[in-house]
């Protein structure tokens, strides 16, 4: 009998196969680095970054959506609030109910998670960099993108600001 067609070889390679393919699938973080000068940020894009920037050093707090305490998605409510722009209030929420975008901008969103759930948020900074309130015991916080724990994680982006 040839070894790659007894059952118990059969199972490890369909589950190889499996996790080679599954491991390909991901989303990947296309980051269009703005030019100022061939554009200028929308006057609502530059207030939810001056926002989120204000927010730095703000502790984490669950369900936090104040300058007292944030959580990420608290952080995006506050942030958009200051440009006049309505958001969902969880992140999953956020994810789901927004406008997606292929390549991501200053002022747009960044969604964590796992499978199609996401639970994490951030506000892309630019310079391969977002803030974000990243959990207990923190502060919010800036962190660059290239780090493989967000690349992991990655599930989309989505941008409500014009």
């Amino acid at each position: 009998m040839h070894l790659l067609t007894q059952p118990r070889y059969r199972f490890w390679i369909a589950l190889l196969t499996f996790t080679l393919l599954t491991g390909c699938a991901g989303r990947e973080m296309r980051i269009q680095e703005y030019d100022q000068e061939q554009a200028a940020l929308s006057l609502e894009r530059a207030m939810i970054l001056a926002s989120a920037r204000q927010a730095l050093g703000i502790p984490y707090r669950y369900g936090g959506t104040t300058r007292s305490g944030l959580d990420c998605s608290g952080l995006v409510q506050m942030a958009y609030a200051s440009a006049g722009i309505e958001v969902p209030r969880t992140a999953n929420q956020q994810f789901s109910r927004l406008p997606e975008r292929d390549t991501i901008r200053p002022g747009d969103l960044l969604f964590f998670g796992s499978g199609s759930k996401a639970t994490h948020v951030g506000i892309y900074l630019g310079d391969g960099q977002m803030v974000h309130a990243p959990g207990s015991g923190r502060q919010v916080t800036t962190t660059p993108l290239h780090l493989d724990y967000w690349q992991d994680r990655y599930l989309g982006t989505v941008g409500p600001a014009p």
